[in-house]
């Protein structure tokens, strides 16, 4: 009656073996380490880097205590691990020094890092460690304002772009097509009023157009409808977000939290960095990329000599300070982009080599084959200020989609253009309104006080669970240790980040597991004063209490999946481990706890009694 069959001893002993190893990775804390990796994209980082590293630190004498490489995607990275930050300290210098003999142009980031102190046999088993958040790990927390009337000014200048296209189709000839703040308007002879509104609604649906007659000729301004401004908004968002996670790949950060907050924010969140400075200086590059035509013409030069600037056009300046005139009209931007590397130019000049789509080598040839002998201008945009990076003047067509960006930049500056411009072009201008650091001791203190809470809370829970169901209640705190090695090994085998609101769930989720053992032996106490013998007891009561646990469980689930549905940050991590926790608690209670009982009793033909505290029968039985 309460024995188990073979089978399921051995799939409750699987698990603890497999919890047990995915969860020790979690003890041995972390190593600090130096963390070897290109800083320009013409040097690669290969597995001879090892020996290369182990040799500068065996000449200085520093102890390591492993050094691995690891292959990530196209880049490549070597890491030493140490005992002591001391050593770390004295070993970057050294490998700072070996590798880059010219530190204002230097070939490698030598970066201080920490990497987990696991043996190499748990890694080998791909048993690693949870990853930290920042408020338990440290690091810097950056929230950034996303420029949503720049995000519509780029939208309006590319459908601006659009309707001469649509127009230049449709043979209409339009007198004048300009944005004008969040509008386009087009003006064209009367005559083609018709014509114009079939074409850029065939075309252009999301434009909606008022027409406003003007003697021989009709202006139209055209707006984007309401779900087309949000889309714009709800894509410029999206498209940020993209870039600053392949912003951040480049940097090496595992594991960061990059989230939508509000309508027109961004968090950021590196857990573990050390080089903020660095970081900031990525994140807060707001690199997009614009090319335009520029007008020499005697009466622009004329005009930009008074001070003033025509309409149509705008004035910028190159890298030289000095001014230019160029049409307002955007010919190509990052979206069309690539890839982009840092290089040289025929002059054995620092410049970068642009690749782009099919589309944009399309729109790119036209323009040049059109534009002979003309100047183009290379924009890029920083921070909602833009600079003229280079303006050559265009000899030939250019065709395949290959575009050179030269001018007054070092080695480094067109490393770091590159690398902007390859991760992606930004749909909007942002902007960094909150920085927070959180230092490392900070975090291992909210470790502490979380580890405190947690074994407080499950000693408590077992002392009283203990005297009030005796050996039933030591069953229960088998149970209860096991819900947490699975819960914990979960984690780690998903490699989920830890968070604060993480911790709190696992102690939530031990309140919560001991419910199960709660219903299960009163149950069986119930089954005892009905007059059940000791073995129907036992496994009347699991039985019976299994729809209770499931109807509880199943309720408690809906609200976490809810929080992980709707929730955001915090409210996720907390979420994911809740929704575990539900999940291994029920395992541990229904199937491990029967196990240990079944082990302590099934095997007993004559069993006259049950330790499970006192069973108070009613009067008259």
């Amino acid at each position: 009656m309460n024995r188990y069959p073979l089978w399921k001893y051995i799939m409750v002993g699987v698990a603890l073996v497999v919890g047990l190893i995915y969860t020790l990775p979690n003890f041995f804390g972390e190593s600090p380490a130096v963390q070897v990796s290109s800083a320009k994209t013409t040097v690669r980082v290969e597995a001879p880097m090892m020996d290369r590293v182990e040799q500068l630190l065996t000449q200085a004498g520093i102890p390591h205590t492993g050094v691995q490489f690891d292959q990530n995607g196209p880049v490549g990275s070597v890491r030493v691990r140490f005992e002591s930050t001391d050593l770390q300290l004295q070993a970057r210098d050294v490998i700072e020094h070996g590798l880059n003999p010219n530190a204002a142009d230097p070939s490698y980031t030598v970066a201080l890092n920490l990497l987990p102190a696991s043996p190499a046999w748990l890694s080998a088993l791909g048993a690693n460690p949870m990853y930290l958040g920042l408020d338990l790990r440290g690091g810097v927390h950056f929230l950034l304002q996303v420029d949503m009337r720049g995000a519509l000014q780029g939208r309006y200048e590319t459908i601006a772009s659009d309707v001469r296209n649509a127009l230049r189709t449709a043979n209409v000839r339009a007198e004048n097509v300009e944005r004008a703040g969040n509008a386009v308007n087009i003006t064209v002879a009367s005559g083609d009023a018709a014509r114009v509104q079939d074409a850029l609604r065939t075309q252009i649906p999301d434009l909606q157009l008022q027409a406003a007659p003007q003697g021989e000729r009709t202006q139209f301004t055209g707006t984007l409808s309401e779900a087309a401004v949000r889309s714009a908004q709800e894509n410029a968002l999206r498209q940020n977000i993209a870039t600053l996670h392949n912003r951040i790949n480049e940097l090496g950060v595992a594991e960061p939290v990059i989230q939508q907050q509000g309508a027109d924010r961004i968090v950021v969140q590196l857990p573990g960095v050390q080089d903020v400075a660095r970081a900031k200086e990525i994140l807060g590059r707001t690199a997009t990329l614009e090319i335009r035509l520029v007008d020499d013409s005697p009466a622009a030069q004329a005009a930009l000599a008074g001070g003033t600037v025509p309409f149509g056009l705008e004035r910028y300046e190159d890298t030289g300070g000095m001014p230019l005139l160029v049409r307002r009209q955007v010919i190509l931007t990052g979206e069309n982009l690539q890839d982009a590397q840092a290089g040289f130019d025929d002059r054995q000049q620092a410049a970068v080599h642009l690749t782009l789509d099919a589309k944009g080598a399309r729109i790119f040839r036209d323009v040049t084959r059109a534009n002979i002998d003309r100047r183009m201008a290379i924009i890029l945009f920083e921070k909602g200020v833009g600079e003229v990076v280079t303006a050559p003047v265009i000899r030939t067509e250019i065709g395949g989609g290959r575009v050179q960006i030269s001018g007054s930049m070092n080695t480094r500056e067109a490393n770091d253009l590159a690398l902007l411009l390859r991760a992606g072009s930004l749909a909007a201008p942002m902007e960094i309104i909150e920085e927070r650091t959180i230092g490392p001791s900070l975090g291992a203190d909210n470790i502490s006080k979380g580890f405190d809470a947690t074994l407080w809370g499950f000693v408590a829970i077992s002392v009283f669970i203990i005297a009030y169901y005796a050996l039933f209640g030591v069953f229960s705190v088998i149970g209860l240790t096991v819900n947490l090695l699975l819960l914990v090994a979960l984690l780690s085998m998903l490699q989920a980040t830890l968070t604060l609101p993480g911790i709190a769930a696992i102690a939530l989720t031990l309140g919560m597991a001991i419910d199960a053992n709660v219903l299960i032996n009163e149950r069986i106490r119930e089954e005892l004063r009905a007059g059940a013998t000791p073995q129907q007891a036992i496994h009347l009561g699991f039985e019976r209490a299994w729809g209770t646990i499931l109807d509880s469980n199943v309720t408690t689930l809906i609200a976490g999946v809810a929080l992980l549905a709707f929730g955001s940050g915090p409210v996720r991590g907390f979420a994911v481990v809740h929704c575990l926790g539900i999940l291994t608690s029920m395992f541990s209670a229904v199937v491990g706890v029967r196990a240990v009982a079944n082990l302590w009793y099934g095997r007993q033909r004559k069993l006259s009694k049950i330790s499970i505290g006192s069973v108070w029968k009613p009067k008259g039985n």
